[in-house]
């Protein structure tokens, strides 16, 4: 009998011991696969961003943050033009964008299961995914053709266009994660209920919607395709909304294409600093997010 329990023990031990080998091997595995696999996504970035400071850092110096574009065949010049004019259309399409995204996104957020917020969720999707070319089309017909001009303006409204649904989904999804409680309370204090939306809800998600509207800025701040039907081109500063203006992207694309070695060095030059741009506001998009999460707390 002692032997059997004992050889019934060693069993069991075996058992154990080889059970734990192999959740302690299946834990390696797949620790590995998953470090593979997130190393996988990242290389592409690392590849480009690498790639870009190889072929453009030399050429990013002062020059090219307050130069205009060289003649053609004259060695030098800068991006300083397309760098300012992009900010000028970005500023357009935040004035556009901005408002309309807020507003029809503290109506879906404060009125979620209207029939009408599901009709506005529907469209804001739907134009989210809609290509930026076609929005370069629309306001093309929109604004270039009875302007008879190509202009800032023409530019800032198809990006303005584009930054709505991004801003409206996130709002309307920041601001009912605002607890109902915040709301009764305020409102069992006699405050009217659109003081209430704009002093105390809007306050609580100011953070997400900060969040939103710095991921819409940094997806327009890349476009090229609206830009080519309606800002076009500028080689000299423009701070008119009814003329042509030169953007970082479109400046990029035109040197790319171009038969010139210089340009073609100051394209890599341009699209590093577009990438660099792009990054800054997405850390800072994480900064805001990361805030919220720890107000959260």
């Amino acid at each position: 009998m002692a032997n059997d329990t004992g050889e019934l023990k060693r069993t069991i031990l075996d058992g154990r011991g080889f059970s734990y080998w192999r959740r302690k091997t299946s834990n390696v595995f797949f620790s590995l696969l998953f470090s593979s696999s997130i190393l996988i996504v990242l290389l592409p970035l690392l590849l480009i961003i690498g790639y870009l400071f190889y072929k453009g850092a030399a050429s990013v110096n002062l020059d090219f943050f307050l130069h205009r574009p060289a003649p053609v065949g004259e060695h030098g010049g800068g991006m300083g033009n397309a760098i300012i004019g992009s900010l000028y259309v970005v500023g357009i399409a935040s004035l556009i964008g901005i408002p309309v995204g807020l507003l029809g996104g503290m109506f879906v957020g404060e009125f979620p299961h209207s029939k009408f917020s599901t009709v506005v969720r529907f469209v804001a999707d739907v134009l989210n995914g809609t290509p930026s070319i076609v929005m370069g089309v629309f306001a093309y017909t929109v604004v270039v053709l009875p302007m008879k001009s190509f202009s800032a303006l023409a530019g800032g409204f198809a990006l303005g266009v584009m930054m709505i649904p991004t801003i409206l989904r996130t709002t309307d999804e920041i601001l009912q994660t605002v607890p109902t409680s915040i709301r009764e309370a305020s409102l069992a204090l006699g405050v009217p209920y659109w003081r209430t939306v704009l002093s105390v809800v809007l306050r609580s998600a100011k953070s997400g919607i900060i969040t939103g509207i710095l991921l819409a800025g940094a997806r327009v701040l890349g476009e090229t395709a609206p830009l080519l039907f309606t800002s076009f081109n500028n080689a000299f500063y423009s701070y008119s909304v009814t003329q042509p203006i030169s953007t970082l992207p479109v400046q990029i694309f035109n040197y790319a294409i171009s038969p010139y070695r210089d340009w073609h060095r100051q394209a890599w030059a341009g699209a590093l600093v577009l990438v660099l741009a792009i990054l800054v506001v997405n850390l800072a998009v994480r900064t805001f997010s990361r805030q919220k999460f720890e107000q959260t707390l």
